[in-house]
């Protein structure tokens, strides 16, 4: 037996959730470390607060991917767990940006830390599932163009909740303003229009996309009598920690590479907002509240719209074309390299209006880490085993954060006087790191090898 070949358009509807997904997923990284500042975070401490995306990855994706492996039901196998998270993710992004509502009952940075957690719980529920879909869905032959389309979604998604909040004020009027401790209005309405289209591309997928059942996978991969198939059915959920031990050689080295492109994104999510607005718009590290300070705010969600709108193009348009002609591990570390470049290179730049060029070089990486690594640890994986080991996959893309998390900080206080540029650079020289450590990479699935 054998998988049936998608159009290019199954492939598009299957993926298309992840279009909101990615929206809401990139108004939180624009925009949280300025919603927590304006609530009383100082910048030090906003890794601390940021800790709590990767913890929520680290706890929930494998989870989620173990169920979703053993679920079937007339809703599918993964669709019921990305239809839950993206409803729950709606609720964050509706209210982290209000969280000063209850300020009578907590204070309002803890609130919206709390909508930061529920947010990132959501967004895990529903990503892990995702990716296992089209390591389901997809033949061998269709995985690097599956996962390409996957993240020019992810892409265009991020474009619009990454520059959402600067077209409703520069466009529609909508003020960017706010008094000391609120948040502007053209954030809280981007929050709100991010939601929707979260649960609306959500339900493009839902009834657009048929799954396999996980009889038919089976089959697809080795067929096999109904008993084993029952047995495979009676797995645990300790098993997860089995299955960690017995991961395949290939998602052991790369491992390495998701650690440091990860460790380097979340430098660079987690502080451009605040080393744009010191050292590129020159304002004191201590404002958090002016209109400046807003302005720069609004200006990092174009720059994230950038590097996102260039990761869409690539991904679409060019990452399958260069992976078969130089290989995966070629393209992936090439663009890792692009992206280190463009990482360090901010310090450099005279204005903010030349900060769009190290975006464009870092939309290069961000395209190739979003796709490369899946595609390549998808060809060393059972069936079977999809959706748990793309969930234990995520621990490399989660602990790396939570060390950024935890010595990011301190770092920029006591090491870099405040200065969050040098925290950039770090994250470049973080990339140049994974670049090198690609080629120990062996993938066993690579058409370009192949061909």
């Amino acid at each position: 037996m054998e998988k049936r070949k998608l159009s290019f358009w199954e492939i598009w509807n299957m993926s298309f959730g992840f279009l909101g997904i990615q929206m809401g997923f990139a108004l939180q990284n624009a925009n949280a470390s300025r919603i927590l500042q304006i609530f009383g975070a100082d910048v030090h401490e906003l890794s601390w607060f940021w800790i709590i995306a990767p913890l929520m990855g680290l706890i929930v994706q494998p989870i989620i991917g173990h169920y979703s492996d053993k679920t079937w039901g007339r809703f599918g196998r993964r669709k019921p767990f990305f239809l839950v998270g993206a409803i729950l993710a709606s609720v964050g992004l509706i209210l982290m940006p209000q969280a000063n509502i209850f300020i009578s009952v907590l204070p309002a940075l803890w609130v919206g830390a709390g909508m930061l957690m529920i947010m990132d719980a959501s967004f895990n529920i529903a990503m892990e599932p995702f990716r296992a879909l089209v390591g389901d869905n997809l033949r061998t032959d269709q995985r690097t163009a599956g996962f390409s389309i996957q993240t020019s979604l992810i892409g265009f998604g991020a474009v619009i909740g990454s520059a959402l909040p600067y077209i409703l004020t520069k466009y529609f009027g909508v003020s960017n303003s706010s008094v000391p401790g609120s948040v502007p209005l053209n954030l809280t309405l981007s929050f709100i229009i991010g939601a929707a289209v979260l649960i609306g591309s959500i339900l493009v997928t839902l009834f657009s996309t048929k799954e396999y059942s996980p009889e038919e996978l089976a089959r697809f991969e080795d067929p096999q009598n109904e008993e084993e198939i029952k047995e495979e059915e009676k797995s645990k959920l300790t098993d997860i920690f089995t299955d960690f031990a017995k991961m395949p050689t290939t998602m052991r080295q790369l491992s390495w590479v998701q650690f440091f492109s990860w460790f380097g994104l979340f430098g660079m999510w987690v502080f451009t907002t605040p080393a744009i607005a010191h050292h590129i718009y020159g304002l004191p590290l201590d404002d958090t509240s002016s209109q400046q300070y807003q302005d720069a705010g609004d200006w990092v969600g174009i720059l994230f719209g950038v590097y996102n709108l260039v990761s869409a193009i690539i991904a679409l348009f060019f990452l399958p074309y260069i992976a078969k002609k130089i290989g995966r591990k070629s393209t992936h570390s090439l663009s890792l390299v692009i992206g280190g470049i463009g990482l360090i290179s901010i310090y450099f730049m005279p204005n903010e209006d030349w900060v769009v060029l190290p975006m464009i070089l870092i939309g290069v990486a961000w395209a190739s880490i979003l796709a490369m690594p899946y595609a390549i640890l998808a060809g060393s994986i059972t069936p079977k085993k999809m959706g748990v080991y793309m969930g234990i996959f995520n621990f490399f893309v989660v602990i790396p954060q939570i060390v950024n998390a935890l010595i990011g900080g301190p770092i920029v206080k006591y090491l870099y006087n405040g200065d969050a540029i040098y925290a950039l650079i770090t994250s470049g020289v973080s990339f140049l790191i994974a670049a090198a450590l690609v080629y120990k990479v062996k993938d066993v699935d690579d058409t370009a090898v192949k061909s």
